[in-house]
């Protein structure tokens, strides 16, 4: 006699089949483990390197080669009394270069010019630049076209506006015309090109001239980043436009004012165009400026050796010049 209950099915017998089945399919289909999160984390650092490391090898190629293989060379230069003929050999003579510079009564010469030349240029492109930035920074009609005229005489070519001011200030040029003929401020034509100091005022005016348009355009970008806030409310307060200007527009346009600063004490030491093609150096070395002598000392005297220790000596004074103006504009005494 049978009854309605159905035996059941041991472990492991036919009947489980399926099951371990099932249990094998699922197992298959599950996800691989994934790695751990830091070890993740370094792979895709590591690729982001190798990516940037692709993109940066041309340029950083091209530095190398252009810029810091002739600083080396430069440097090996200046210990020698370097011929330029390839076959000849070059006598090492130590630091004697240097101290030939030192004994150079030009070279001090050149150095004063330099200098000169950068308290010149410095403060007017900064205070000009700053007080143009702030005429088109307001809505006004024409504020682009004024902006772009500004900005002209910076992308002109060094070479053109260096041979116009030669013009304008020759002795029979547009400024002694202006000033011994028309206005009648002098009795006899200056001649601007045959003096030390007033050639030094005619390169100096060019220097003051092309570089406000690049002041201006860095002071620009400073002053749209001024929170408004902050002036609405000093002048919510009763601040007038002097005190506004004095206490929120200056401190917050500061990193502006020492990267404009810095930059343009080195340009100032670096001059050479203007002073080449507007007095060539003269009369008499009177007008030479460290660029010019080191030129020509290396390109017309072939002099590389002496040539290459005025370089280096500019380079370590800019340097070390670089580095007072940064601790000097330091907000924080206590920053490194």
């Amino acid at each position: 006699m049978t009854t309605g209950v159905t035996p059941a099915v041991p472990a492991g017998t036919a009947g489980s089949r399926p099951n371990r089945r099932l249990s094998n399919g699922l197992r298959a289909h599950r996800p691989a483990a994934r790695p751990p999160a830091g070890r993740a984390a370094r792979r895709a650092r590591a690729r982001q390197r190798r990516t940037a490391l692709v993109f940066l090898a041309p340029g950083l190629a091209l530095f190398i080669a252009l810029i810091i293989y002739p600083m080396i060379r430069a440097f090996q230069m200046s210990f020698y009394d370097w011929n330029v003929v390839a076959s000849a050999a070059s006598t090492f003579t130590g630091f004697s270069n240097y101290v030939r510079a030192f004994h150079d009564p030009v070279f001090w010469r050149a150095s004063v010019n330099s200098a000169v030349y950068m308290a010149f240029t410095v403060p007017p492109q900064i205070v000009l630049g700053l007080g143009v930035a702030l005429l088109l920074n307001n809505k006004a009609p024409g504020r682009a076209l004024f902006r772009a005229l500004f900005y002209l005489p910076v992308v002109t070519s060094w070479v053109v506006v260096s041979l116009l001011f030669q013009y304008l200030f020759a002795d029979s040029g547009l400024v002694n015309w202006m000033l011994h003929d028309v206005t009648h401020l002098t009795s006899t034509p200056t001649s601007w090109l045959g003096g030390r100091w007033t050639g030094m005022v005619a390169v100096s005016a060019l220097g003051v001239w092309k570089g406000i348009g690049w002041s201006m355009m860095i002071y620009l970008a400073a002053l749209q980043g001024v929170p408004t806030e902050l002036q609405e409310s000093a002048q919510v307060d009763g601040a007038n436009a002097w005190q506004r200007f004095r206490a929120v527009t200056l401190p917050a346009i500061r990193p502006a004012t020492v990267f404009v600063t810095v930059m343009l004490v080195i340009g100032g030491f670096n001059v050479f165009t203007s002073v080449l093609l507007v007095t060539g150096g003269g009369p008499a070395d009177s007008t030479q400026v460290l660029l010019t002598y080191m030129y020509e000392q290396a390109f017309k005297n072939l002099d590389f050796g002496y040539g290459s220790a005025i370089a280096v000596l500019l380079t370590l004074f800019v340097f070390v010049l670089s580095l007072v103006q940064l601790r000097a504009f330091r907000s924080d005494p206590r920053e490194a």
